[in-house]
Parts: C-alpha cells; sequence; structure tokens
C-alpha cells in the first residue's frame, strides 16, 4: 500500500514536469505572440544614414543627421560642418555630416553646400580643388552679381545663386595674357590664356570694370562679359596688332 502511494506521487511529479516543458515550449521562440516593436526611423537631427543614403538605427550609419532645411536649402540652413545635403521630399532636405574623416564639407572639399573658398565647375558645381575639371574659386555666395565683394574677378551661376569667384583656376586676373578672342562679346571663361612672352599673347589684362568709360588711361581695347557678369567689361593693353 505504501508502495502504491510513491509510485503514484512520482506518477504526479512527472507529470508536472511534462506541463511545465510543454508550457515552455509553447511560449519559446517560432510561439505566435505579441509583435517585437521596432523604432520608428525618422529625418530628424541625431538620426543615421547609410552610405546609400538610407535612414538606419544609430548602432550602424554612415552620416549623422545634422539639421533639416529648406529643398533647396538657403546658405544659413545648414551647418558650417555639413559634408552633404540630401533631398528627402515634402520641400526638405537633411544636411549630413560623416562619421569619418575627410570631410567633403570642408572648404575646397568638394561636397556640403557653396560655400567660400570652394571651387566650382562652369556649370556652377562644386568640384574638389585637389582636383581637375573646376573653373575657379568662390569668394562669396549671393543673389545677385550686384552683390559679390569688390575681389570678384568673375561670377557663375548655380541655382538661384550667384557663385563669385576669386583669383585662382581658370579664371583672369589683372596681368594675365590672352589669346585674340573671336569676338569682342565672349563669356570669359571662352578667352584662352597665352604666356605673355609667346607670340600668341594678344594683350595683357589691365582691371575689370562696370563700363568701358571706367577702364584706366591708355586702354587700346575691351572684351565684354555675357550680361549678368559682375564687372563685364576687361579692360586690355595690346601687345600685339
Amino acid at each position: 500500500m505504501a508502495t502504491g502511494t510513491r509510485l503514484a506521487v512520482a506518477v504526479s511529479a512527472v507529470s508536472v514536469a511534462l506541463i511545465a516543458l510543454a508550457g515552455a515550449v509553447i511560449t519559446g521562440p517560432g510561439a505566435e505572440g505579441p509583435a517585437a516593436t521596432r523604432p520608428t526611423l525618422r529625418w530628424t537631427p541625431g538620426a543615421c544614414v547609410t552610405d546609400r543614403y538610407a535612414l538606419i538605427p544609430c548602432n550602424g550609419g554612415d552620416f549623422e543627421v545634422l539639421a533639416i532645411a529648406h529643398d533647396p536649402p538657403r546658405p544659413a540652413d545648414c551647418p558650417d560642418d555639413t559634408d552633404d545635403v540630401l533631398r528627402i521630399g515634402l520641400g526638405r532636405t537633411a544636411c549630413v555630416r560623416s562619421f569619418l574623416a575627410p570631410h567633403a564639407g570642408v572648404p575646397g572639399g568638394g561636397g556640403g553646400l557653396l560655400r567660400p573658398g570652394d571651387c566650382v565647375a562652369l556649370d556652377g558645381r562644386e568640384r574638389p580643388c585637389a582636383g581637375a575639371g573646376w573653373y575657379g574659386r568662390s569668394v562669396a555666395i549671393a543673389s545677385t552679381a550686384d552683390e559679390c565683394p569688390s575681389s570678384t574677378l568673375d561670377t557663375l551661376e548655380s541655382g538661384a545663386n550667384v557663385v563669385c569667384l576669386g583669383p585662382g583656376g581658370q579664371v583672369l586676373a589683372e596681368g594675365a595674357c590672352v589669346a585674340r578672342p573671336p569676338a569682342d562679346v565672349v563669356a570669359r571663361s571662352a578667352v584662352t590664356r597665352a604666356a605673355c612672352d609667346s607670340s600668341a599673347a594678344w594683350a595683357r589684362v589691365v582691371s575689370f570694370e562696370a563700363t568701358p568709360a571706367a577702364c584706366p588711361a591708355g586702354v587700346q581695347r575691351y572684351l565684354r562679359a555675357a550680361p549678368g557678369t559682375y564687372r563685364p567689361v576687361t579692360c586690355l593693353h595690346l601687345l600685339s596688332k
């Protein structure tokens, strides 16, 4: 009788263990249960972005969102250390910075927003100053050519803005010598430079003025740049006729 009682208790203990095991299987991995919640990714400052410019949780990513700006962004919309600007829809852009150097947004780096010190091609797009294919270096970004500073030698349009260009690249500067152009009204970018001691040198640049009457005394010829150019008249001293 005592033996039967001990056996019944043992069987009961085994049944409880099996029920507990079954419960563990039911609630274990793969069973249906409350859906796992994932963080909602939003275009906000502090968000992280991949090199394919997709949002990602901030345990990964290549860029950080610094600010959300208008589309197109205004010069003051993005912080100075912005490396790139991404169009994210609904009239907005994201100003982002790489987690690692080199940073394209530094002046001359070829990325970010156009700022003084950046280099631009003839189409108004920024290019790395360390590379080839750029026309001039920016000294300011303005709304119109008339707003460019006095150090401006040439201008280019870039979207709704005007890039004011100073010395450097292919921009003509005072003292440079040029070959004879095909016409008196020509884009400055179409004027070919020439070594001043070469037979190809036709004239030397004396100054850039708003009107021909403002050219210094002794100037024999001038070229007029395309409309809208800052100080469109290039005053010349002839070297050969």
